[in-house]
């Protein structure tokens, strides 16, 4: 080999090198400043607590604060608008949810586009959604339930949070997919809805088994159902529609929280953040913490929650059609 081609390899090699320094100091120092998780909802509820617990487990094992930034609105668009405009640095991070999917669906114009706008990172835990009656109730199990709503066709109310929330819409599908005839009766809150759960204004309602707990466990209330794939780790003896069988067999109903980051965050940090997440989610101190709020830890690659991110918006978006939902 000539000495002219030895020294043209060598000079190509050099300036390889002096442009991937930079990158890899950058990629040594990450993250060089505080990481701040902005989440479409108040303080106290599941999605902010499950933010703060696995944002306290990532802040130990990176050596850097993890900033919690509550920023509730109607279909998480504050939120979302805040990170969609943030440096893709990965340092600005959204805390998505079903609730982004059925955003795509419920609204006729958003400042973003959920799928292009953000480079999905990681579920981060899934929680169960129950069919639950007044402890006195009539009914001693779903296909009781069923039966009478069959038999007296739009008779029976069952009670949701707001038109369009996660319960709301797992109602409408519920309904549809049973195929019965019920009156869906929305409330400004869950503890609303217990009110009138309790008080024989309503006959059961759809809720998120978290925020039903306390009334679980104090037997005021009964779950007849969970929509989970399996039962829940916290009515272990409480079946999942889909062992009532018929057209409920296969039907499969969770809320879901998952970290985005800016759609042009570079694919090294987004793997990075995803690996942390994932140790973060297998550590047996977080899963503590997190079965005590009844959300079940649970990875994903960027990948698969793209893909659980596409789907859920085709399903809401079509139930909120056949539902007649007008759109915001």
């Amino acid at each position: 080999m000539s000495i002219m081609k030895i020294s043209r390899r060598k000079t190509l090699a050099a300036m390889a090198a002096a442009m991937a320094t930079p990158w890899v100091a950058a990629q040594a120092k990450w993250p060089a400043r505080p990481i701040r998780i902005v989440v479409p909802f108040g303080a106290g509820g599941v999605a902010d607590l499950t933010a703060r617990a696995v944002g306290q487990k990532l802040s130990e094992q990176i050596g850097q604060s993890v900033i919690i930034e509550n920023k509730p609105g109607a279909g998480g668009v504050s939120a979302g608008d805040v990170v969609r405009n943030a440096d893709a640095d990965g340092t600005t991070l959204l805390l998505m949810s079903n609730g982004t999917a059925v955003s795509a669906g419920m609204f006729s114009k958003l400042p973003f586009d959920a799928q292009k706008d953000f480079a999905p990172i990681s579920l981060l835990g899934t929680f169960d959604i129950a069919v639950v009656v007044a402890e006195n109730s009539r009914f001693k199990n779903l296909g009781e339930l069923l039966a009478e709503a069959k038999a007296k066709p739009g008779k029976l109310n069952i009670a949701t949070i707001a038109v369009g929330s996660t319960q709301n819409l797992a109602a409408e599908l519920f309904k549809t997919t049973a195929g019965v005839d019920f009156q869906v009766v929305p409330f400004n809150g869950t503890p609303a809805v217990i009110t009138a759960m309790r008080g024989g204004q309503v006959d059961a309602a759809v809720e998120i088994v978290a925020g039903m707990k306390g009334q679980l466990t104090s037997k005021a209330v009964r779950a007849l159902a969970t929509f989970g794939e399996k039962r829940s780790d916290d009515l272990p003896g409480v079946p999942t529609a889909s062992e009532t069988g018929g057209s409920l067999k296969g039907l499969h109903i969770a809320s879901w929280n998952a970290l985005a980051a800016p759609a042009k965050t570079p694919k090294e940090i987004v793997d990075r953040l995803n690996a942390e997440l994932k140790k973060a989610l297998a550590s047996p101190d977080l899963k503590k913490k997190l079965d005590e709020l009844s959300v079940e830890p649970k990875s994903s690659s960027p990948e698969q929650l793209a893909s659980l991110l596409a789907s859920e918006i085709k399903r809401w978006s079509g139930v909120i059609e056949h539902a007649k939902i007008p759109k915001q």
